[in-house]
């Protein structure tokens, strides 16, 4: 963990994980006003799981652990809603929260330290091999991942988080671990209850 800072959230349904892209509708006035501070400062905003609420209304309560997000990219639907790309970056933990008057909610977070570079260990080859397959079906931005990238323990683990399909509080297990090997341990564990492919389809 390192230092503090002050970061806007905008609480969701669903997980972003570091290093995925998501799309993200914006229309409540809350929210553009987060958006166009964002245009104006240069300044990034952080995604949380809501584990009580809903997206709009009432300010929800969110997860204590969540993902920095950068707007990559925007456009305006043909219903005229604002549409924006967003690319996940470093975790974060949720100390205190505070909702501003226009019911924006804002947070003093502690980041969490950037994962290793470690690669695959032996028990995990599996896992590796089984996003290579999944990434040959579905393709997407990284269809073409080398072996470097297919060897590294964190970058296996957040593609798999994002491609399996995982129930959002799994996700959010998996944004609670620090250590890269542990969370594929995790994906281990829970792959069997999944509908994907086994060792024996590989």
């Amino acid at each position: 963990m390192n230092e503090l800072q002050s970061l806007s959230l905008f609480p969701l349904h669903s997980t972003l994980l570091p290093g995925a892209a998501m799309g993200l509708r914006v229309f409540e006035p809350r929210y553009l006003d987060l958006v166009r501070e964002c245009g104006r400062t240069g300044s990034t905003f952080g995604v949380c799981l809501i584990l009580e609420g809903d997206e709009v209304g009432a300010p929800a309560i969110p997860a204590t652990w969540g993902v920095e997000a950068s707007i990559e990219d925007f456009d305006v639907g043909a219903d005229g809603v604002l549409v924006l790309r967003l690319r996940g970056g470093r975790r974060f933990h949720v100390l205190e929260t505070r909702v501003r008057s226009n019911g924006l909610v804002d947070a003093d977070v502690e980041w969490c330290d950037r994962d290793s570079d470690d690669e695959l260990r032996p028990e995990h080859g599996l896992l590796g091999t089984l996003l290579e397959r999944i990434l040959e079906q579905v393709g997407g931005e990284h269809a073409s991942a080398g072996p470097a990238q297919l060897d590294q323990a964190a970058w296996v683990g957040w593609r798999l988080a994002g491609l399996l399909p995982l129930q959002e509080q799994q996700r959010l297990v998996l944004l609670k671990e620090a250590d890269p090997h542990r969370r594929l341990d995790l994906l281990l564990e829970w792959i069997p209850e999944l509908d994907v492919p086994q060792e024996e389809d590989l």
